[in-house]
């Protein structure tokens, strides 16, 4: 599993914009979703911190092996009210996980408990190891002389092995 920040279009001046952005609208902008992502002996297990957001603001979609989680924080405030200080960032979050072939995406399941989206990726069950057993020809046994031939080993009941 690979972890990719979504940036479209980065730009070394884009953290300039941001900052120039907050101190003019007194607003925070979204910086991302510190997650910590562990493999375990089902699959995967990724932690998202989303404190304050609504569980009904959080969106997760998988598309092609890339599993997209949204979330978006709204102001408590509306516009026109007098804010003194904004520290809480707000607006959309976007973090994307580019997930293998092994992992079965048809069953990841989401909880979020106490401002922490955590999300479950099972391994595929085709990609769980597995015994495979050895099988033999109905014949019995098969030995080989000193000469390379092959010569079929006799099973109890057969009339070869009885003597007469």
């Amino acid at each position: 599993m690979s972890v990719i920040r979504f940036e479209p279009f980065a730009d070394p001046s884009r953290g300039l914009d941001r900052l120039t952005s907050q101190l003019v609208s007194g607003r925070r902008t979204p910086m991302g979703m510190p997650m910590d992502v562990w493999q375990s002996d089902d699959g995967y297990h990724v932690a998202l911190d989303l404190p304050g957001i609504d569980p009904e603001r959080v969106e997760i979609t998988c598309e092609r092996n890339m599993l997209t989680i949204r979330a978006e924080r709204r102001a408590e405030y509306e516009e026109g009210h007098n804010v003194l200080l904004a520290e809480r960032p707000q607006g959309s979050f976007t973090r994307q996980l580019q997930v293998g072939d092994a992992l079965d995406t048809t069953k990841v399941t989401a909880t979020y408990n106490n401002g922490v989206l955590t999300l479950t990726i099972p391994t595929a069950e085709s990609a769980q190891p597995r015994r495979i057993e050895v099988q033999t020809s109905g014949s019995g046994q098969q030995q080989l002389s000193t000469d390379g031939s092959q010569k079929s080993g006799s099973q109890p009941g057969d009339k070869s092995s009885q003597k007469s």
